[in-house]
């Protein structure tokens, strides 16, 4: 039988590894001071060694030794632990005093003597931050293939001999071409778009020149729903050749037809910017916001989608934010790139 039916999580790990601390600490106190001094000493002791690890792991280690301010660092470990010890021992002579009836002597001196014991501590908290960041890499990258995997199956379902319905595409285009040659571009940005899905969304990234022909069809294919058509300003500033993850930017794009337009309005605008600037790429999309009966809350769920998958691929070093005031919709997205 399994005891875990799934991985656990960071937390559940770090659940485990404290309640096996705390039962160790314990049972190797009770033969030799009794259960009630065990206890205290187990609490305590316990309690500070939680301060140590996570005081360092999550504040000092972070503010100051990543961002370079090493002597900082040190000088706040030494105070951290200094303040920590001392803290130690007067709870554990208070605790002493009030439930065991023990008065001991509370000067600095006394104090002072519980800080050497909390500095193996200090070193096993960094141990234990590298084991931290191991398990959540692995977590993320177990996703991820998970992600992917789901991904090609569906697109394996989905393929219905590509190949064939793209042949047939193209008779019917030249067929298409002879008599009405605009309706044969749409069917030839069509055509396209399947082939983006099937030859290209697979992998892992794809030029953003080909990620901006693929926006650029599916606003082409919107376009011929709108009664009056739409006026779409997009401004481009990039490198062809740079590389990005496929369909990264199409979840704003979706969202703006499917809730930026309004089909019974004659002006319909939609400002769009794609800028490559000091290693950086900026995605900018503008529109009034239309909610009418047809539409749904889908658009808040891609968005979320959206974030989860740019914290798998950049951790942190990315910026996402949707700026909604009146009928007004912008969206922003700063991607790093090389």
């Amino acid at each position: 039988m399994k005891i875990w039916r799934q991985a656990p999580s960071i937390v559940q790990l770090q659940v485990l590894i404290w309640v096996a601390v705390l039962l160790l600490i314990f049972f190797s106190l009770l033969p030799m001071v009794g259960l009630p001094t065990s206890v205290i000493n187990t609490v305590v002791n316990t309690i500070s060694y939680a301060i140590i690890i996570y005081g360092n792991i999550l504040f000092l280690y972070p503010v100051f030794y990543q961002k370079g301010r090493f002597v900082s660092y040190g000088i706040s470990v030494a105070f951290f632990l200094i303040l920590t010890g001392m803290l130690k021992g007067y709870a554990g002579i208070i605790l002493y005093k009030h439930f065991l009836l023990k008065s001991e002597q509370v000067d600095l001196l006394s104090l002072l003597a519980y800080v050497p014991g909390l500095i193996l501590i200090y070193v096993l908290s960094l141990v234990f931050r590298i084991a931290i960041a191991y398990f959540t890499l692995k977590q993320q990258t177990e996703e991820i293939i998970l992600q992917k995997s789901q991904a090609e199956l569906n697109l394996l379902k989905s393929q219905v001999q590509p190949h064939f319905l793209f042949n047939v595409l193209n008779n019917i285009y030249y067929r298409v071409y002879k008599v009405d040659p605009s309706s044969a571009g749409l069917i030839e940005r069509l055509s396209d778009i399947m082939r983006y899905f099937v030859d290209e969304s697979p992998k892992d990234e794809v030029p953003v020149a080909t990620e901006v022909a693929f926006i650029e069809n599916y606003m082409a294919l919107e376009k011929i729903r709108i009664r009056h058509g739409a006026t779409i300003n997009f401004e481009k500033a990039y490198n062809p050749e740079l590389r990005i993850p496929p369909m990264l930017l199409m979840t704003f794009v979706e969202n703006i037809f499917k809730h930026g337009i309004d089909k019974s309005r004659k002006q319909n605008l939609v400002t769009i910017s794609l800028i490559q600037q000091d290693g950086f790429l900026y995605f900018k999309t503008s529109n009034r916001k239309f909610i009418s009966a047809e539409t749904d809350s889908s658009g808040g769920f891609g968005i979320a989608n959206l974030s989860k998958r740019l914290s798998m691929l950049y951790d942190q070093n990315f910026e996402l934010n949707i700026d909604q005031e009146g009928d007004l919709y912008a969206a922003f997205l700063k991607i790093p790139v090389k």
